[in-house]
């Protein structure tokens, strides 16, 4: 009989004790078969160490200094700085011209320029003297008490409550615009000190052709009205002051109607 060519190898079990009793030993440097760089390592993770293709952790960015204190504070030494060298140079230079006999504010009071003399609203002007306010010159040129009606027509004519006193004035433009003139704006004072507004209604009752203004009208620079102003007072009533206004809020002369 013939023996074969190529006997298959004969494997025998290993021995105890034998070389192929342990387990085999890889080189710590030799990566397992089929591991590429990169691939998940499985195991216990190693905390602390980067990890490629991790993120980083975020950075914090510094923190910037305020300056505004030191600012503030630079700003309060300066404002202490001037205060003390005008407060010094100030005492010194008054100092200086007492002792040296110069103007103090007393004599510079002295000296200076009067204002243009004006009547005062305590001064009272006699009838027929022009005063001024404002934009008017006034000149009072008469008075009427004691009237019971006002007006020539019978449809118009009013009736007082007390007595109707008329004070007539002439009224002239001294500005260089029209101005708005008004007898409402004129007040009468009684002996009494008791002040009394216009009669509007009797204004409008008085005949045409004795005044020019009845309600309120412009006066041109240069013109002058006559007016008649119609009050309504008590029967014992005597009129004693007329306080002519260039407007309800100027300050008003007073002229005397005794």
């Amino acid at each position: 009989m013939t023996t074969p060519q190529n006997p298959e190898p004969q494997f025998s079990a290993p021995q105890p004790g034998g070389p192929h009793h342990e387990a085999p030993q890889y080189a710590a440097s030799q990566p397992y078969p089929g591991a590429q760089y990169g691939a998940p390592h499985y195991g216990a993770p190693n905390y602390g160490a980067p990890q490629y293709g991790a993120p980083l952790p975020p950075v914090e960015p510094p923190k910037k200094k305020r300056k505004w204190p030191w600012v503030m504070g630079g700003i309060f030494v300066v404002l202490i700085v001037i205060a003390a060298l005008s407060g010094g140079g100030s005492g010194d230079s008054t100092d200086a011209s007492a002792a040296d006999g110069g103007p103090t504010a007393t004599n510079a009071a002295a000296d200076a320029p009067t204002a243009v003399n004006k009547p005062k609203s305590d001064d009272v002007a006699a009838m027929n003297a022009p005063v001024r306010d404002g934009k008017f010159e006034f000149v009072v040129t008469g008075v009427e008490k004691g009237l019971a009606s006002v007006g020539d027509n019978p449809y118009l004519t009013a009736k007082p409550q007390g007595q109707f006193v008329i004070v007539s004035m002439t009224v002239r433009n001294i500005g260089d615009r029209p101005q708005g003139f008004s007898p409402s704006n004129q007040k009468l004072l009684d002996a009494q000190g008791r002040s009394f507004e216009s009669d509007t209604s009797a204004q409008i009752a008085l005949d045409s052709d004795t005044t020019d203004v009845a309600v309120w009208d412009n006066i041109n620079p240069g013109n002058a009205v006559q007016v008649r102003v119609v009050y309504d007072m008590p029967a014992d009533a005597v009129p004693a002051v007329v306080e002519v206004h260039d407007s309800m809020f100027s300050g008003g002369e007073k002229v005397s109607l005794t």
